[in-house]
């Protein structure tokens, strides 16, 4: 069996009408660091963890995704494929070469599962 661990990304996805005033809130209210910013969303410091909060035009509603590494994805795929966990790699895609994919969670909480670098091994603790 693959080991799954928590990555350290979270993502909101938000409606154009909530973006401003959810980056003000993380920003101005909570004093979170901002890491970056584009016209297509912001990430922000969120303890050893990176909160991206994305601009999703036609989003009803905020969602959040969930980063989950592994060491191995092929393996990943097949077992989580074997008991039940629905692959949805269309929701959103992914760089050339990218070494990962998405599922949904019984919850329909999307999660992306990809492979763990080398520095994280080293660095993690779980």
């Amino acid at each position: 069996m693959p080991s799954f661990s928590a990555g350290k990304n979270i993502a909101m996805k938000l409606p154009e009408r909530s973006y401003a005033q959810t980056v003000g809130f993380y920003r101005d209210v909570l004093g979170f660091d901002l890491l970056e910013q584009n016209e297509d969303g912001a990430v922000f410091a969120f303890g050893k963890m990176r909160l991206n909060l994305d601009r999703v035009p036609h989003q009803s509603q905020t969602d959040i995704w969930l980063e989950v590494c592994t060491d191995d994805t092929a393996a990943a795929r097949q077992h989580l494929t074997k008991n039940g966990v629905t692959i949805c790699d269309e929701v959103e895609a992914l760089p050339p070469g990218f070494d990962g994919f998405w599922i949904a969670a019984p919850s329909d909480t999307i999660h992306l599962i990809d492979v763990k670098r080398q520095k994280e091994k080293e660095t993690s603790h779980g």
